[in-house]
């Protein structure tokens, strides 16, 4: 018989990114809390006192839980694809954070098992669901722009050093301005233009060494080990195209600039790291943009895990499946590859097709 009521959930990994996936996690009547876990049972014990969650404990204790059906992932990106294996392997569905994997193979190993285990995995970015992109996503399905051709999106930053009190992981491999941000935008036009067929890059590295700004290692020098400015152009199956630029070099700032242009029009997006924002519309012939406010749901980080957890209890596909992650972190991979051979490279793997999130989704309503 199929399981009813809220679905159990398992937080591992109790560090700052908790907070935001508790907030909302705790307030969905359709999932429910059991345990916090971490490495560290001192830190998911305080975490699990400050949401009244009642276990806590190490990653056992969070694979082991009889209630518990879907893990929540928010361990180190090195750490993902060995917990979430452990979490498929002990029967439970799995939710990531970004990135899924840290190369192809960990990553469709990890396909295979979900899928042999009969389990579902999803994956950060679920920022896509929130109310700016969908609203964006309506317009462009309803032939506001008509047939979408090319897209640009930036992100310029001097880099995290000067505000993170321990940013050098930002900096190693698996992070980047790449891996750390491209998956947000990546995401975004995959969710409009379908699959990535193959990607071009260039990039480079502007000093070897970077020194913390702020906080208790304030002064203290690290190594940089990935290039810091990624210039990315990306063909679709479509036949549509991107440029991208992920920079640490730039010290002009320049977050959540998407801006996607189709035959009838161009439509800008909001920031795909934020789930709400307005959206400027500028039609073929016109000088102007015209501002369109989002409608929907922006509740934020853990709008995916209720959302797999809803499909879960539905039996319909969720709309973060770990096919989409794997997809995003094989173009990545693609395209730091590019950086290194100058030369095209394909995207072997492919993307399913979201369904659009009705505007009237209601996360804070019981519907299990």
């Amino acid at each position: 018989m199929a399981k009813t009521g809220p679905v159990g959930v398992a937080v591992i990994g109790a560090g700052n990114i908790s907070k935001q996936y508790l907030d909302n996690l705790t307030t969905f009547p359709d999932v429910k809390v059991l345990v916090i876990a971490d490495l560290f049972e001192e830190a998911a014990a305080a975490r699990a006192a400050e949401y009244g969650i009642e276990a806590s404990g190490g990653v056992n204790v969070a694979l082991n839980h009889p209630g518990v059906e879907i893990i929540v992932n928010l361990t180190i990106p090195a750490a993902h694809v060995e917990v979430a294996t452990a979490a498929v392997k002990a029967g439970k569905h799995v939710w990531t954070e970004k990135p899924f994997s840290l190369d192809r193979e960990s990553g469709l190993g990890l396909l295979k098992e979900a899928q042999a285990a009969g389990v579902r995995l999803g994956c950060a970015p679920d920022t896509f669901l929130g109310a700016g992109l969908q609203t964006a996503r309506r317009l462009i399905d309803a032939g506001e722009i008509g047939t979408p051709l090319t897209a640009l999106t930036m992100f310029q930053s001097p880099g995290p050093e000067s505000w993170h009190p321990n940013p050098a992981f930002l900096f190693q491999k698996g992070a980047g301005p790449l891996f750390d941000m491209a998956p947000y935008y990546l995401t975004a036009l995959v969710q409009t233009f379908g699959p990535i067929a193959a990607v071009a890059a260039v990039g480079n590295t502007a000093f070897p060494t970077r020194t913390i700004g702020s906080g208790p290692k304030e002064g203290e020098v690290f190594d940089v080990e990935v290039p810091t400015h990624v210039s990315a152009i990306a063909k679709f199956t479509s036949g549509a195209s991107s440029h991208s630029v992920f920079s640490f070099e730039s010290p002009k700032t320049r977050m959540g600039f998407v801006e996607i242009t189709g035959t009838e029009g161009t439509i800008s997006l909001p920031d795909p790291n934020n789930f709400d924002g307005d959206i400027q519309l500028c039609k073929r012939g016109e000088d102007g943009w015209t501002t369109i406010a989002a409608t929907g749901p922006a509740n934020g980080r853990g709008m995916g895990v209720l959302d797999l957890a809803r499909s879960i209890r539905a039996g319909v596909p969720h709309r973060v499946p770990g096919e989409l992650a794997f997809h995003v972190l094989d173009a990545m991979v693609s395209i730091a590859e590019s950086v290194e051979s100058g030369e095209f490279v394909a995207v072997d793997s492919t993307a399913p097709a979201s369904a659009p999130l009705p505007a009237d989704w209601n996360p804070t309503e019981a519907t299990l």
